[in-house]
Order: structure tokens, then sequence, then C-alpha cells
């Protein structure tokens, strides 16, 4: 990955930070099966236009002609108050660009247990800030173009600069001309020699792209236009003039009710942008700002230059990001959306206690005097987002849904999770399903609030209150932007063929959407587990050949444990039924 912007003084607007460690996969193949923006996508189980099986709707793709609406019925997406002709601007250095990704079968290594600050750079392209290289290759190179509006010099007056990085400078401006005459603005102004020298081509068109697309939610910050001239790349933005998250009337440390706010704002904007594909990958104070002075004023999300697509089944290898934000596996260069939960976990962390987690984190909340006023709901909450282990990690709406943040005024969106999850369950074993199906028979209220919203948002039958294949993809098309269609998310519903032919009512849609992984990390997973293996001895345990074990868990019968098979009666034992639990699913996307 090409060199990104170091991290900007005063009060910021739009930077970005240096990459931990600039990735070398420039040479890798583009990517198969580009998507036509024009075609529709037909749904696994009846590819007959004619049949009038639900199963058979399409999913159309928002179209590109520049007279029809993007179509979404998503509560937070507000249109772009530019014509549509200025906002869809296919770009073909992202579309066609080397890809970004990593499909990956199997687990992600660990991270290496070195001290994160010594990691070495693969590639040392940092240059100090705000400096163009001379280098006459470099410079011929800079008459790259990205088909933005050439029409800044006319419309825009640059005033004074309010922040500066490596590639370029952020400056407020006013309008001359248009919708927002005599408004102010930010603009980054990005120089084409530096995007050039440091072969940040698509990575610079990914950003205004990703920009674009989310800019109508409430908590994302309003993308306006994108010029360009022979020297420079201008993205034009809200100005947000309330001031960094951390440096709002110079407050370095909130109350519980009031990081509550901020922290449940946080998460809306992150589960939207999940939802749609994209990871954000630097999120931090610094990229936080607070729309106005007022006291009750929104926060923006800003700064997309790192953020990527991401499918539902990838994972991502470039370790980016702030070292002090950046979650574990990101070290370890195979991650995926978990990485962003952690962060909003340690800006959490830094809103309630002013400084940064380090050192045994849960046994630093449950001693350290700084956390005594915090409730034992808040002290839960960063438990649950701070684990070392992602698959343990909550995802941004299940945030949402914690106790700690159920009463916030933020509604609980559509989380892509629920898509993952049920497409593995189809997959699953019998022996798999019934521990599954007993696990979720023990979850108490808490967890049940997170799962209701869910089946709720797929507007299940009024007849026998189940859903079906049709429900879900009725569900991702109303929540459905640019970007998702872009991040090939949507592809989940192809390996959900098996609901086409069958209903799915909440008892076996709670089974299949719960984690036993994210359970673990509970306080009271001993408790949740016993009454889990109760259940499943009265209504799922039986007899089970050692063969037929060792084929649910895909592994070696040499590999079974003899503890696993009670030998009275060959059902499963405890220690079996845990095993069975906390084995990896086995996921048709791998």
């Amino acid at each position: 990955m090409g060199q990104r912007f170091s991290k900007i003084s005063g009060n910021k607007q739009s930077g970005s930070t240096t990459p931990i460690v600039p990735s070398g996969d420039q040479d890798q193949p583009s990517s198969p099966n580009p998507i036509s923006p024009n075609k529709t996508i037909p749904s696994v189980g009846n590819t007959s236009p004619s049949s009038s099986h639900p199963s058979s709707l399409p999913i159309p793709l928002p179209s590109t002609s520049h007279n029809d609406p993007i179509p979404s019925l998503n509560p937070h997406y507000l249109p772009s108050p530019l014509p549509l002709a200025a906002r869809i601007d296919p770009i073909p250095s992202v579309r066609n660009g080397p890809p970004r990704r990593l499909h990956s079968r199997f687990k992600p290594p660990l991270p290496p247990n070195s001290n994160r600050e010594t990691i070495p750079s693969v590639r040392d392209i940092s240059p100090q800030p705000g400096v163009v290289s001379q280098h006459p290759e470099q410079q011929q190179r800079s008459d790259i173009t990205f088909g933005f509006s050439e029409n800044f010099g006319t419309k825009y007056r640059l005033q004074n600069e309010i922040g500066r990085g490596a590639f370029g400078h952020i400056y407020s401006a006013r309008v001359m001309e248009g919708e927002l005459k005599h408004q102010v603005v930010a603009v980054k102004k990005i120089s084409k020699a530096r995007i050039a020298a440091t072969l940040a081509i698509a990575d610079v068109g990914r950003e205004v792209t990703i920009t674009r697309a989310l800019s109508g939610h409430k908590h994302v910050v309003k993308f306006y236009e994108a010029c360009e001239d022979a020297d420079n790349v201008y993205i034009v933005m809200e100005r947000c003039v309330g001031g960094e998250l951390l440096n709002k009337n110079g407050i370095r440390r909130y109350r519980e009710e009031d990081a509550k706010a901020v922290v449940g704002q946080i998460f809306s904007a992150i589960a939207f942008c999940h939802l749609q594909g994209v990871i954000h990958r630097d999120l931090k104070p610094e990229n936080i700002l607070f729309s106005s002075d007022d006291a009750d004023a929104d926060i923006k999300l800003i700064d997309f230059g790192l953020s990527n697509f991401i499918g539902a089944d990838e994972r991502l290898t470039e370790c980016v990001g702030s070292k002090s934000h950046a979650a574990p596996e990101v070290f370890g260069k195979c991650y995926g959306v978990e990485a962003d939960v952690w962060c909003v976990g340690v800006i959490t962390y830094q809103l309630l206690t002013g400084s940064l987690p380090s050192g045994q984190i849960r046994s630093r909340i449950d001693q350290d005097s700084c956390w005594v006023s915090v409730s034992p709901e808040g002290k839960d909450f960063i438990k649950r987002l701070l684990q070392r282990n992602y698959e343990k990690r909550m995802t941004a709406v299940q945030a949402l849904t914690h106790p700690w943040l159920r009463n916030n005024s933020c509604s609980i969106p559509l989380d892509i999770w629920i898509y993952k999850r049920v497409s593995e369950y189809l997959f699953l074993g019998p022996i798999k399903q019934a521990a599954l199906m007993a696990l979720s028979n023990a979850l108490p209220e808490d967890e049940l609030a997170y799962l209701r919203a869910q089946y709720d948002l797929l507007e299940p039958s009024n007849v026998d209150g189940c859903v079906s294949l049709e429900n879900f993809t009725m569900a991702l098309q109303r929540n459905a932007t640019d970007a998702m269609w872009m991040s090939r998310v949507h592809e989940l519903l192809h390996t959900m063929g098996a609901l086409a032919a069958r209903r799915m009512n909440f008892d076996e849609f709670r089974a299949a959407v719960i984690s036993p992984r994210q359970l673990e990390a509970r306080e009271d997973w001993g408790e949740l587990f016993w009454a889990a293996f109760v259940h499943f001895e009265k209504t799922g345990n039986r007899i089970i050949s050692s063969h037929a074990l060792a084929s649910e868990l895909n592994i070696r019968r040499t590999s079974l444990n003899d503890g696993w098979i009670k030998r009275t009666d060959a059902n499963l034992s405890r220690v079996g039924f845990l095993t069975v639990l906390l084995s990896s699913n086995t996921s048709p996307l791998a």
C-alpha cells in the first residue's frame, strides 16, 4: 500500500496516518468477476426470471443512469446534495486495479509476541510532511487524471489551512457558486506528484468512492464533490467546526453518560460501514469530529484514506492504521471488520479513563481506581470489545444492543454478521446444529435483544412468523448503497440457497446466529454452558460413533479424544459437547 497522510496538527478535518507497514502486494492479479452495474443479481434458489417463487426475486444493482436515483430505503441514508451526475463517477483504477484483499481458507496467524512498536517496515517510503519529491521521473508521472470535475478554481476560494499531511494540506474554502454558495466547506488538497511517487493512484480513487457512497449517513462526514487540475486532487467535504473528540472544550475524560452518547454514534456509523462492506482501518479520536460547537452536536466520522472494501469472507493483509489503536490481528496481517471494533473499544477506554489501555486490560478494569466510578455494564462493555481473540468480540450492531448502550437514542441497524452466521449454519451437521439449539435456549435476555431486533428487521411473515431467502434478500436491498455492490457483500446470498426451499422460524434463527466464541467472553459463560448441556442431554444428545463425530468436527478419527464420547451410553460427554460448540463452523465460503 502506498504512503498515507501523516497525523495532522491543529483542528484536523480529514487527515490520515502513515501505514504501520506498507504492503508490497501491488503485483497481484486483477480481481475476477467484476460487477456490471447494469445487471441484476438473481437469488440462488431459482435462476428463472419468470418464476413466481420468492427466491427468484432479483437484487437490482444501483443504476448508473444520470437520470435514475440510487434506490435506498435505509433510514440513515440521505441523498447527496449534488446532482446524481456529479456523484456517479466510475473510477477504472478502483474497480479494475490490483486487489487489496486475501482470500484465506485458514485461520489468521497469531499476532507476533514482539513489541508492537518495533515492527519493521517493508518499504521505507515515508517522506517529510508537505514535501513533494523533485525526482524528474516521478514528476513525469504527475499527469494522471481521475475524471473528476475541473472547475475547482472557479467554484471555490481556498482560505486558511486547518491541517497538514504527508500528501497535502487541508483547507477551509468558501463556495462561490452553486447550491452551496457562500457556505464554508473543507477541502483536502492532494498533490498528484505525491500520488504518483507513492503509487497511491488507486488508493485516492477508492477514498473518493467510499466517502461518496457513505456520506449519506448521519454520522459520516458529508461528501460534496471531487475536483482536480493538472497538479492536485481536491476532495470537498462538510466543514466540522466542533473540534476533535478529545479536544472539545479541552475535555480529556468524559462522564459516563456523555461517553455513552458519543460511543453510540460512533458504532452507528461503523455498523453502517460494515453493512456496506467497508472497513475504516484508522479509527481514533483525531478522525472523529463534532459537527458544531453545540453541547449536543453530532459526531462525524472522517478520513477514509485507509479504508477499503471487504467481503464477509475476506481477510485483509496490509498492516496500516495507528499503532496506539490497531487491533492485535492487524500486526499479524490477517484481519477483518473486527479490527474496527477493537479501535472503538480503545476510544471508549480513553473517554472513560483519559488514558490508553495497556497491560492486562481485564485486570486493570477490575482493579484500577479510575474504574471505580464506572458502572458494571460499562466495564463489561469494554471487556467485550477489547478481546485479543477477534472471534470473541462483539460486532458493531451487537455493541449497540449491549445493556450499556441499549437505552441510547441510536436505532438498531441490520447486521451483515447474521448473513454470515446463517450461511454457515445451513452447512453444519446435525450434532452441531443440535448443540447450538441447546445453547440458544440458555441465552439471557440481554443476548436475545440483539437477536429479536435482527429478526424483526427481516420482516417475518405475518402468517407463520418465519423468514425465507426472500426476507434476507429484501432486507439487504433496503439498506444497499453503491459501496455494497463494489464490496460484493451481497454475494453472501448465494451461499444461502438452502433457504429457497424452506423457511426458518425464530428458534432456528436464534441457534444459527449465536456465536459460542462470543458467549465464551461473558462473565457467566460457565453457567450458560452448563444450562445448555442440561438442555442438550434432554433434547439433542444421542448415540454417536467416533466416525460420525470425526466427520462432524472435520478431523481425523485418530485426533479424537477418548473423553468426548461417554463409554456408558455412547452419547456426547460434557467435554465433547464443549468441543462441538467451540469447533469452527464449516463455512461454505472457505
